[in-house]
């Protein structure tokens, strides 16, 4: 390995320790507490070489959610490449993001607070970028399983793109992802199991595009085997309890 190859190697190690302090201490005082100085100094450098990697709080909190993007990605990316039906495959895609949301609660509470526009517009062009490509592969995966769907004839294209699509199931993720870590808003409405309602209305609405095998998304004991067979069969890591049912609450 030639000098410029370690020193990057260095680099990126170091950023890398800045990150998981700076995640770290996010998870233990919060968003708000959050301090460059104190990041610097748990990793026993001055805080000018933490702002040689990022220019701004803002960027460093953009990488942080850049950061965990990839573990994301690789969740599911197992529902997607999954060999099953499309149909399957698609609330695989629920799951996996369910779980990874149980494992990494915090990602969901700082990507609300990294887009909004007091942040995102303050962070560096290429913090932007950063964080939107390294979501980037999420969309691919899930154009993905649209498209063999479209193929085998499990769902019409309706003229529109894979990703088009995709929209609905996307924004009933995200949107639960919202409602779960807004404090207080689900007790105020005693609603229970988001997430089991979640994956309800994935089914209802991937029946209302007519999606092939249609399911019944009312039938309590269907949605948890196939919760079940999902886990046990892609993700018995993430479950090691067995049904899987519990990791569709996040109580």
């Amino acid at each position: 390995m030639g000098t410029r190859e370690r020193r990057l190697r260095e680099l990126a190690e170091r950023e890398q320790r800045f990150l998981d302090s700076a995640r770290e201490q996010i998870s233990e005082h919060g968003l708000l507490s959050l301090q460059m100085a104190k990041v610097a100094r748990a990793c026993d450098y001055a805080t000018g070489t933490l702002y040689q990697h990022f220019a701004s709080k803002e960027d460093l909190l953009l990488s942080i959610c850049a950061d965990q993007a990839e573990k994301r990605v690789e969740s599911m990316a197992r529902a997607a490449r999954w060999d099953a039906p499309s149909r399957d495959r698609m609330i695989a895609l629920v799951v996996a993001d369910v779980l990874f949301a149980q494992r990494h609660p915090d990602h969901f509470r700082l990507a609300q607070y990294v887009t909004t526009e007091v942040i995102w517009r303050a962070a560096s062009q290429k913090r932007r970028d950063a964080v939107l490509e390294a979501h980037g592969p999420i969309g691919e995966l899930v154009s993905q399983v649209v498209q063999d769907a479209v193929d085998a004839g499990d769902v019409a294209s309706f003229n529109l793109r894979p990703l088009e699509i995709a929209i609905g199931p996307w924004a009933l993720s995200e949107g639960m992802h919202n409602l779960v870590h807004a404090e207080g808003v689900l007790d105020f409405y005693d609603l229970r199991d988001p997430y089991r309602l979640l994956l309800r209305h994935s089914h209802i609405h991937l029946n209302g595009l007519h999606w092939q095998p249609l399911s019944d998304p009312f039938d309590d004991e269907a949605l948890t085997a196939q919760i079940s067979h999902i886990c046990a069969t892609l993700f018995d890591d993430l479950c090691p309890e067995g049904t899987g049912y519990r990791y569709c609450s996040p109580h």
